[in-house]
């Protein structure tokens, strides 16, 4: 008895002590939030329209950028092969040491835009790319692979100072240097951009 009697007091207070005796609910372990009374069925957030508008800023995003590298690139192309022959004809022609301020204006104009083309890439690295492809590594290539077509591409320029330089450009290769410095630019902004 006194065995049966020791048991039932230990049972007694181990149980007490840790609350056993307290009847709760059963709770099936697959569904643990059955009985919370503030819960809220999820509803999945719908971003297609976030992407949708992020798709659309990055179209117009590459759409002003490829028109600025198109009509900026040959502009610049342009300023800088008029200057240049300016500077040609009346330092090494003449052998004159004096400056011309309109061909260094020239040059400098035709050196910020085509900044202005490299910086486009912050944009979007369509107008570089494009402004250099067009502009530059075709004609440049064309030429290098066969003169003639150089010469042809010559023929639909206006006979001026600034056709003049830009054969003298074409033909020895600043075209397509200038060219694929654009398409290196516009690559390293969309490899800067992806890294991010």
């Amino acid at each position: 008895m006194s065995a049966h009697r020791h048991v039932a007091e230990y049972d007694d207070e181990d149980y007490q002590e840790y609350g056993e005796y307290d009847q709760q609910p059963y709770k099936d372990p697959r569904r643990p939030y059955e009985d919370v009374e503030s819960y809220e069925p999820y509803e999945p957030f719908d971003d297609d329209v976030g992407a949708e508008d992020s798709r659309t800023g990055r179209g117009v995003r590459r759409v002003l950028s490829g028109a600025g590298g198109l009509i900026l690139t040959p502009v610049a192309l342009g300023l800088l092969a008029w200057g240049g022959l300016r500077q040609q004809m009346l330092v090494q022609a003449t052998l004159s040491t004096q400056r011309d301020v309109f061909s260094i204006g020239l040059l400098v104009g035709g050196g910020i835009l085509l900044l202005a083309v490299g910086l486009l890439g912050a944009v979007s690295a369509t107008g570089p790319i494009l402004g250099g492809l067009v502009w530059g590594v075709v004609p440049g290539v064309a030429t290098v692979a066969v003169p003639q077509w150089g010469f042809q591409l010559v023929k639909y320029l206006p006979k001026n100072d600034v056709t003049y330089g830009v054969t003298s450009w074409l033909f020895i290769g600043g075209l397509l240097g200038t060219g694929f410095l654009l398409i290196g630019a516009g690559l390293a902004s969309r490899l800067a951009r992806k890294r991010r």
